[in-house]
């Protein structure tokens, strides 16, 4: 399956896949999807940056899911013809994004850096997107993007004003301005307010029922979790995993965890954590209990309740290296 559940592939590209659950010696091969990434590698003199990375986008909504530096934003600069492949290839409909000018009118990018003149208008700016793109009738199609990110009342105060949730709308109204069939966002959410969010969401995902292909990324489970329909994780520039969000979730959720536990009692508390289901490993120091489960919900539903079946009182219950790298790394062990 591709990494959008569509099309028979190659063991890395599995629905749920992990990396290194499987050899990968066959090399990828194109499926036909809209989006394609085969065998892509960049690196910057001895750094790399994304390594051997290969997945397929159907139209539909995926999240990019990684740590800061994870090589997120290097694949999607990569699908947006800015930079090219090291290795292997990147297509959109075939044909190579890299030094294809025709393929930038298919392709709208949001990215994450500002580099905005703040003296133009909104609408300038907008305008000046669609007439580089050789929309005939710039104005009005600038108009009707900049409606589309709710932006109307302030598209005629030059940019150097807006706020930082001003200026990621702006970007996405100029990435929309020619009707691209896919839109690549780079963390478009930045510095948005709950309801520019939820507006910004609910326009994304009318764009993808229309049939187009929306590839963003985030280092924010919780942004994924509310809008990607599939997702790629991306650890040190390599796929972890990929498929159904679900899936994804589960392995994230299921993995151990490790709590520090500090009460009046942590030789009883600790006696009694052996005794539970979910627990398979515990420890007491001066610095207190270090108790480890496979089952994060359910231990913190039955840690109160231990406690006070033990005549304990619990002073700190803190979840330990829970951080996004932390649960990638995971992943990419499996």
């Amino acid at each position: 399956m591709s990494a959008t559940g569509g099309r028979p592939t190659g063991p890395a590209w599995g629905e749920g896949a992990v990396a290194g659950r499987t050899p990968s010696a066959e090399a990828p091969r194109p499926t036909g999807a809209p989006v394609e990434l085969l065998g892509v590698s960049r690196w910057y003199g001895n750094v790399v940056a994304v390594n051997e990375v290969s997945f397929a986008l159907d139209p539909g909504i995926t999240g990019l899911l990684g740590p800061n530096g994870a090589g997120k934003s290097t694949i999607l600069s990569m699908i947006s013809g800015l930079l090219r492949p090291s290795t292997g290839t990147v297509a959109i409909e075939g044909r190579s994004t890299w030094r294809d000018p025709s393929m930038y009118r298919r392709v709208g990018l949001v990215p994450e850096r500002e580099n905005l003149p703040g003296f133009l208008t909104g609408r300038a700016f907008v305008a000046y997107n669609a007439r580089l793109q050789g929309v005939p009738d710039a104005a009005s199609a600038a108009a009707r993007a900049i409606d589309e990110v709710d932006l109307a009342a302030s598209a005629d105060r030059a940019m150097g004003g807006y706020s930082k949730g001003m200026r990621q709308r702006i970007k996405v109204a100029a990435a929309l301005v020619h009707d691209p069939h896919v839109l690549v966002l780079d963390e478009p959410f930045n510095g948005m307010d709950p309801r520019q969010r939820l507006h910004m969401m609910e326009l994304l995902r009318r764009m993808a029922d229309e049939g187009r292909v929306i590839l963003f990324s985030s280092h924010i489970l919780e942004e994924v979790e509310r809008l990607g329909e599939r997702i790629l994780v991306i650890v040190a520039g390599r796929l972890a995993a990929s498929g159904d969000y679900r899936e994804i979730r589960r392995l994230m959720t299921d993995r151990p965890h490790t709590f520090t536990i500090r009460s009046s009692d942590d030789r009883r508390m600790a006696s009694e954590l052996m005794a539970e289901p979910s627990v398979f490993g515990v420890e007491v120091s001066d610095r207190g209990i270090m108790a480890r489960t496979a089952d994060f919900g359910g231990f913190s539903r039955a840690i109160a309740r231990v406690a006070r079946g033990a005549g304990v009182s619990l002073w700190e219950v803190v979840p330990t290296d829970e951080s996004l790298e932390s649960v990638f790394s995971y992943l990419v062990q499996r």
